[in-house]
């Protein structure tokens, strides 16, 4: 492969939305490891890692079927803000693209079936059973958001998925594999992740409005209406913030338990921005702070958990 063709799929993969999809991982797993009173640390548990490289794996399907979908439908077009895609640049050909496709999602399904395998072993079958079902439901949700007559991402149905299973699959669905049961308090941090996550994708919406109206595209954003749409986005921070403070009141027991906060510093500037902002053009830079800032709250989480035990 040579290099200007690796850069092309290395965009394609977009990597700047990795770190997002990260967090309900390293929370989940805190949140496992500390129930279980697991020897093995963060960084030493297979199962963590497995479930990290399951999500990536999702990430970039869903980043490969978005640009695929995208372009094919001939949304990306020159209306649209952000970065270039890359079948919309003819970087990579549709069939090419479908390829790639095809190969994350069997790459993702094999690392799937790893994570199951470690860690419900032989003697839990109807709940390896539950996650490969799990994991197939994933695989289609990130194909599904844009490709094909039926994509629900054009019928704003998006923040819906991104919800379930950046926030809810991801931090519950990671806390069940190292426990085998469930918290209602783990419900609370994955609410928080979920409306960061589905935050991040209703600001991407808003940026896009204009292209994604007169490309037949109509995400929430476009149902709602652009000022509608910013409401929405603060009451998106707002949910996250009080689901976190709720936590903390159930589970408080040293000032340590109040670190994640500081990541909200960060996005009540961020959502204050947004509140101010009229042109969908100047959107486009507070994606990554959000995105950035829902990985911050996810690491001072596993600080708290399992540095000071808090």
């Amino acid at each position: 492969m040579s290099t200007s063709l690796f850069t092309s799929w290395v965009m394609a993969a977009r990597l700047r939305t990795l770190p997002l999809s990260l967090s309900g991982i390293i929370i989940g797993a805190s949140l496992g490891i500390k129930a279980t009173q697991s020897s093995s640390n963060l960084i030493l548990s297979s199962i963590f890692w497995l479930a990290i490289a399951t999500t990536l794996g999702l990430q970039v399907l869903s980043n490969f079927a978005n640009d695929y979908g995208d372009g094919v439908k001939g949304t990306d077009n020159e209306e649209r803000i952000g970065p270039k895609r890359a079948i919309q640049s003819g970087l990579i050909s549709h069939k090419a693209m479908k390829n790639g496709i095809i190969l994350t999602s069997l790459v993702t399904l094999v690392l799937a079936l790893l994570l199951i395998y470690t860690a419900f072993g032989k003697d839990n079958f109807i709940l390896s059973v539950v996650f490969f079902a799990l994991g197939i439901a994933a695989i289609v949700a990130a194909i599904k958001y844009t490709v094909g007559n039926s994509a629900y991402g054009y019928k704003g149905l998006g923040d819906v998925f991104v919800f379930i299973f950046f926030g809810l699959v991801s931090v519950v669905g990671c806390y069940f594999l190292y426990t085998k049961a469930l918290n209602f308090t783990v419900f609370l941090p994955a609410i928080t992740i979920g409306c960061l996550s589905t935050a991040v994708l209703n600001l991407n919406n808003l940026r896009d409005i204009n292209s994604d109206k007169n490309s037949g595209k109509h995400t929430l954003v476009v149902k709602m209406g652009w000022h509608k749409a910013k409401v929405y986005h603060q009451c998106l921070g707002i949910l996250a913030l009080l689901s976190f403070l709720l936590y903390t009141c159930l589970t408080y027991n040293t000032l340590w338990s109040i670190l994640p906060l500081v990541s909200f510093i960060i996005l009540a500037i961020h959502f204050n921005k947004v509140r101010q902002t009229e042109e969908p053009m100047f959107l486009d830079p507070e994606l990554k702070k959000v995105a950035l800032s829902t990985f911050l709250f996810a690491i001072l989480f596993a600080v708290k958990l399992l540095v000071f035990n808090a």
